[in-house]
């Protein structure tokens, strides 16, 4: 495929991180044009909706769009281009039966295909594919064959296995026809949203995506950008684009394990070449925020790979600061993992920037937590975690709800300018995945310290408030609390008492449970003195 550019013909050109393209498609991309008009779909999947995303639209300050593939019967955008691929082959080789390498999307659409068109299916996973994908693709009436610690080894197996019996191998992407079944979806759009139009974005594996909806959507309207989003530590398409040619990745992230492609298809490649005009390199926690927003717009739950795209979307919006603009963010599946929920939401606030993660030193003296509260103001506190280290200085790691990061930079200032130092966390891997988890352990030095867990109902401003409570002349030796969306706040409190005031404990906790803080105290509990106690 080959276009125009300015005057001059070529196969495209990679300039600042930009295709250029025109509207001059030559013979090649009618074949294409004529492969997705005729492709087979229909008889297995649907024209999913073109959902507005009000929400969305707000944030941007224009219009956002949402292509729901979430809404196939396999939740994903993948049957299309299996089903078109099975529908053409002849009629002995269909019969023969069909092979696929899959541990996901794919394997669901092959097989449901191979169901509806009568034939046998077999789908090689790897050994480590999680049960519940497998027990899927059989409850289709497919044959799964487990071989393998990776895709790479079910996909030379599933190969070697084609060849052995005869049978027609299914790719996932690198075939035109699948590349084909794929951009009946850009034809949908074009026909759902007849007005103005200025992007489309779509999340890139293989490529088979974005080269079936690009080479759509450049014959019919060759003005509507496609960009390519991609996960940072998954960016294969990304990285051949800037070199010119397909490149190897040594390794790829697993979150969004749909788009996790070490090598682009050859002739996705060679079509994404032509038709794709930027890119865009999103994190994990930009994906995660994007979960959280479209299921805030539409009250879907997105698998990480699904949500790619309406990441991308938003950070080309932010870099670009266009207001008016009309984009279209291709869901391409909603096939997710529920262990992974959790995950999911303690990650969405900060790819969203609207939580900070801090570490703040105060001094080690009674006292110090309300002049803490002071400093943080009225901001909603999402997580806080203490342990008595010494007689020196205490060090906190703290979550706080922020508008965006320049609020951020505001509560650093604000605590230092109140004495205390403060370093910002909110991009710190280590300080997200592990150290929020082990703060904590034996205190040395917390002489007669007693331990209470205290439940309150969970309420902007109930923890400043329980803060504000405390004793300012008791230490406190342990301190843990996390937002986990319930109606209930819980906190663990180390409480050291001098001699002498234990007969003001009890009007203590009195005082408390009257403004709806309950306590229970946890000192002889086993896993505290295991863990934490001295």
């Amino acid at each position: 495929m080959t276009y125009t550019f300015e005057g001059e013909t070529g196969n495209g050109s990679w300039r600042d991180g930009t295709f250029g393209y025109a509207a001059v498609p030559d013979e090649q991309t009618v074949d294409y044009l004529t492969r997705i008009l005729n492709a087979r779909v229909y008889d297995v999947a649907i024209e999913t909706s073109l959902t507005p995303a009000p929400l969305l639209s707000a944030r941007v300050r224009g219009r956002v769009l949402i292509k729901r593939e979430d809404e196939q019967p396999v939740f994903s955008f993948k049957l299309r281009g299996a089903y078109n691929k099975m529908a053409h082959l002849p009629p002995a080789q269909l019969k023969r039966g069909v092979v696929a390498a899959s541990s996901g999307n794919h394997a669901q659409g092959v097989a449901l295909s191979a169901q509806r068109l009568g034939t046998r299916a077999s789908i090689v996973m790897p050994k480590t594919t999680p049960s519940i994908k497998v027990d899927a693709v059989r409850a289709r009436g497919a044959t799964v064959v487990l071989h393998g610690e990776s895709y790479s080894d079910a996909y030379e197996h599933a190969v070697a296995l084609a060849r052995r019996r005869r049978l027609a191998f299914i790719h996932p992407y690198d075939d035109p026809d699948v590349i084909a079944g794929q951009g009946t979806i850009g034809m949908e759009i074009l026909r759902q949203w007849q007005g103005p139009l200025d992007a489309i974005f779509v999340a890139v594996g293989g490529g088979g995506l974005i080269a079936g909806i690009g080479s759509y959507v450049k014959a019919v309207r060759p003005e509507v950008k496609v960009i390519a989003v991609q996960p940072a530590d998954s960016a294969a398409m990304t990285r051949s684009l800037e070199a010119g040619r397909r490149v190897m990745l040594d390794t790829v992230g697993l979150f969004a394990d749909g788009v996790a492609v070490r090598q682009v298809g050859e002739e996705t490649f060679r079509l994404c070449q032509q038709v794709v005009d930027d890119t865009i390199l999103v994190t994990t926690d930009e994906i995660c925020a994007a979960i959280k927003d479209v299921y805030a717009d539409c009250r879907s739950l997105l698998e990480p790979a699904g949500a790619v795209s309406v990441a991308g979307l938003k950070k080309y919006a932010e870099r670009h600061r266009a207001q008016g603009r009309t984009y279209v963010a291709v869901a391409c599946g909603s096939n997710m993992n529920f262990d992974r929920l959790r995950f999911v939401a303690e990650r969405a606030m900060v790819g969203e920037h609207r939580e900070a993660v801090l570490a703040v030193t105060l001094p080690e003296r009674p006292g110090s937590f309300r002049r803490f509260c002071e400093l943080l103001g009225p901001r909603s506190v999402t997580e806080f975690n203490y342990r008595y280290a010494g007689p020196g200085d205490a060090h906190v790691f703290v979550g706080v709800e922020v508008a965006d990061r320049s609020e951020i930079r505001k509560v650093i200032h604000d605590f230092r300018a109140g004495g205390m130092k403060a370093l910002d966390l909110t991009d710190n891997e280590l300080a997200k995945l592990h150290t929020r988890h082990l703060v904590g352990g034996h205190a040395v030095g917390a002489a007669g310290e007693r331990i209470f867990r205290f439940d309150f109902p969970e309420r902007p401003g109930a923890l400043a408030r329980f803060l504000a409570a405390l004793r300012s002349d008791w230490n406190i030796s342990l301190f843990h609390y996390r937002n986990h969306g319930s109606d209930v706040g819980r906190v663990l409190v180390g409480l050291q008492i001098p001699k002498g005031d234990e007969r003001f404990l009890a009007p203590f906790l009195d005082g408390l449970a009257r403004q709806g803080y309950s306590s229970v105290e946890e000192t002889a509990n086993p896993a505290y003195r295991l863990f934490l106690g001295r």
